[in-house]
């Protein structure tokens, strides 16, 4: 092969924060040096990628808002400074359901008669397998208010205003806006869990209000609100009870102003006269009463005795920068594009599809906004964000493809941070998994839920097009980002064990039905949200199913050696992949289920990507089994998860062509708003974060793959990719690998924290390589 290794002379440390893009803007008026946040996305044309995004006008749509989090608390900022409105989330905040109607059905009794019936070749058994409830969503999610600070005589502007400018700084999670001598900046701290606004461009004559009028909002929502004046400015408070249940959420606002007076309105207070001002709120959820007290004084505790607004914004800010920062900039992709085009406002950016800055900007963007949307849990359908109460599909946690491709990249683009939240969600539902397993299934051990809010983990929402409930590859996919996590960092999370054995009892106890051959048939099997030709949803054999018990009971098998020989006699009965009639891998490996090929889930695709049980380097015939699936595939309703997950399933499968070509129906199926937050649909339908955060992994896996024991360099590189670099990955075998190239020749620098033999493959064939921990290697090979 063409891959020269030597070793590397080069620093260890992270790559080189790059921070470049258009003009930067102005400083704010009256804030002194201290005041405002980086230069952002703000450097000489060529500096390297835009770490950034702007726009020329303000947002006339929430969708377009530019968006800041700290996994908590979000925020949407419209970024008018004359009149703005900041819309504040919290991942809390879900609408109520009553507790007895997230029980999961307790059908343990009819399981056995209906595997009989599935058995004996009833397609339409599972159709009756429920408790005969209706279909019941999870708790939706929900904005909070809007805090709302209105200039006297601002009127919005029609199209741009002169000297008009909004930015995000993907590097500080500051977004800021500028126009006429008025400024706003707004942060969501990571130190101090509270959204910081900073206004300048006195006088400030303004009014400030918690609004709760938002869309959707329901007309019996109980809203009650109190302004207290506390000089140097005041106290908002805003509490909203729900209709529908006990639960409700209080925010609260500290109003800090420089100079002037301020005076109680009827929904707020106003300033006159200020020269600068400051605002911190939070928000909560609750039952009961809350302490409104301690909340202010909480806040209050913020400015630690000091009143003036610019110097409080630049200590919280350098608080909140220091953990923000280093997060975003261990990774970062430079596809070598036109400076002109870095230095267009997103907008413009977006109706160039082919455009090598608009690739650059979106990786940057999808790890800004997957860092700013995972803390106590990972990302919702939507991220963090939404300005409207009446969320599609309850912006909630869609589990059999939509928050696993989301949080694909956490391992690979270095942020640890995803992977805990990721954790937080997946940890914190045990108890209800065990629930659904019992109740279900009769089984112990654990089911994961299709569908939640992050409140309950129970399996309550199904209906007979999606039953849901019999899904029960969920916990073996939701636990691979936790292992996947703890090969890359090397630290095993002392919960992680006794969640894998818990899976692995659950197949223990379901694996009892064995077919002709004396292999195990799983029955009850769900393919998601797929059914075969003829034939209804809940079936036999599905391959994602089969994928799923194999490797749950394979990795337990691992970490319990005192149980290995059980669980890995019980994956050797498993049935065997199907290749059907057509030549491509089966999406059901039972005789009679024909697949239904123009679907936007590629479920049976599972033990491709993310699994890597099929392979082209160990299992080359079943990975031409998988690459025909592919080939047949349809795009079904042009959902963006399926595009993406498409290209994944390409790029792993070593065909970049396909793969490009999935992602460019993505770049030119205007699916991105000018937040550069995505939709779930082409033309911006439907506000859905799928491809926003996908999207940095896919490009990762074109350039770099990794498994325990193997490296893949530029296994599907897009033929116009000519040059470029990408920086700081890490692998599943404990190295970084830095990766530049140029004119059909690649440089590849990796460096491991782990003594480790590895299987290398490159364009040009594979070999084994030793790598020892400390000692960087460079390794040259050809793009071809």
């Amino acid at each position: 092969m063409t891959a020269d290794v030597t070793p590397a002379g080069l620093p260890a440390g992270p790559p080189a924060a790059v921070s470049a893009g258009p003009a930067a803007v102005p400083a704010d008026p009256a804030a002194g040096p201290s005041a405002g946040p980086s230069a952002g996305p703000s450097a000489g044309p060529s500096a390297g990628p835009v770490h950034g995004t702007w726009e020329p006008e303000p947002a006339a749509r929430w969708e377009d808002a530019f968006l800041s989090g700290n996994g908590r608390h979000g925020t949407l900022v419209f970024g008018d400074p004359d009149d703005d409105r900041v819309i504040v989330t919290h991942h809390t905040l879900v609408r109520p359901v009553p507790a007895a109607d997230t029980l999961p059905p307790r059908l343990a009794e009819e399981l056995p008669g209906l595997q009989d019936r599935l058995l004996a070749g009833d397609t339409t058994a599972a159709e009756g397998f429920t408790d005969g409830r209706a279909l019941r969503w999870v708790g939706a999610f929900h904005p909070a208010f809007a805090v709302r600070l209105r200039r006297d005589g601002a009127s919005r502007p029609d199209g741009a205003a002169p000297g008009y400018r909004r930015e995000v700084d993907f590097a500080t999670g500051v977004v800021r806006a500028v126009c006429a001598g008025h400024g706003s900046r707004v942060f969501v701290s990571r130190a101090d869990d509270v959204v910081v606004q900073y206004v300048t461009g006195g006088p400030v004559d303004a009014g400030i209000a918690l609004d709760p009028r938002l869309p959707g909002a329901p007309a019996a929502l109980a809203v009650g609100r109190g302004t207290v004046l506390t000089p140097p400015g005041a106290l908002l408070t805003l509490r909203a009870r729900h209709p529908d249940g006990d639960a409700a959420f209080t925010g609260v606002t500290l109003v800090v102003a420089a100079g002037g007076t301020a005076e109680v309105t009827g929904d707020g207070v106003r300033l006159t006269g200020a020269r600068e001002v400051l605002l911190l709120t939070r928000v909560r959820r609750h039952t009961g009463e809350l302490d409104v007290r301690a909340e202010a004084a909480g806040l209050r505790g913020l400015l630690d005795g000091e009143d003036a607004p610019a110097r409080v914004y630049a200590r919280l800010l350098a608080r909140h920068e220091a953990r923000h920062r280093d997060a975003y900039e261990r990774v970062a992709l430079d596809l070598g594009a036109d400076p002109a085009e870095r230095a267009l406002p997103g907008s413009a950016l977006l109706a160039r599809p082919d455009s090598a800055a608009l690739v650059e900007r979106l990786f940057a963007a999808g790890r800004y906004h997957l860092l700013s949307a995972s803390g106590m849990l990972p990302p919702r359908l939507v991220g963090l964000w939404t300005g409207d109460w009446d969320t599609a599909w309850s912006g909630a946690f869609t589990t059999n493809a939509n928050l696993n491709l989301q949080t694909a990249s956490a391992a690979a683009a270095a942020l640890p941070e995803v992977a805990e939240a990721h954790a937080a969600l997946v940890y914190g539902q045990l108890p209800d998994w065990r629930d659904n397993a019992r109740a279900v299934f009769g089984a112990r051990g654990v089911v994961a839920p299709s569908h939640t809010d992050g409140v309950s983990g129970h399996t309550y929402h199904f209906q007979r097009a999606y039953p849901l409930h019999l899904w029960t590859a969920g916990a073996d996919w939701l636990l691979l980002p936790l292992v996947e996590h703890a090969e890359t960092t090397g630290r095993t999370d002392p919960r992680l064990v006794p969640a894998l054995a818990e899976v692995a009892r659950f197949y223990e106890d379901f694996l009892t039905r064995t077919g002709p051959d004396g292999r195990i048939v799983i029955v009850p099997s769900y393919s998601p949200e797929n059914r075969p030709v003829g034939a209804s949803w809940g079936t036999l054999n599905a391959t994602m199913d089969i994928a799923a018990a194999r490797h749950a009971l394979t990795t337990a098998a691992t970490h319990l050696p005192g149980d290995a020989e059980r669980l890995l006699a019980l994956a050797a009965r498993l049935p065997a992949y199907r290749v059907n009639d057509d030549g491509a891998l089966a999406e059901w490996a039972w005789p009679g289920l024909e697949d239904t090929y123009d679907h936007r889930h590629l479920s049976h695709l599972y033990p491709v990507w993310p699994l890597g049980e099929i392979n082209p380097y160990d299992t080359p015939d079943l990975a031409r089994a998988a690459h025909r699936a592919l080939e047949l595939r349809g795009a079904e309703n042009d959902s963006a998860h399926g595009h993406l997950h498409h290209a994944l399933v390409a790029a792993r499968l070593r065909d970049g062509e396909r793969a490009a070509g999935a992602l460019r129906r993505v770049l030119e199926g205007d699916f991105f708003h000018a937040s550069l937050m995505s939709a779930h649909y082409p033309g911006r339908d439907v506000y859905n974060a799928d491809a926003a955060h996908t999207l940095p992994a896919l490009l990762i896996e074109l350039l770099v793959q990794s498994a325990p024991g193997r490296l893949v360099l530029l296994p599907a590189l897009p033929a116009g990719w000519t040059r470029g670099a990408l920086r700081g990955v890490r692998t599943r075998f404990g190295a970084r690998v830095d990766l530049e190239w140029r004119d059909g020749r690649c440089t590849a620098t990796v460096r491991p924290s782990r003594t480790a033999r590895i299987d290398l493959r490159t364009p040009a064939g594979g070999e084994p390589l030793e790598l020892t921990a400390g000692e960087d290697l460079v390794l040259t090979l050809g793009t071809g």
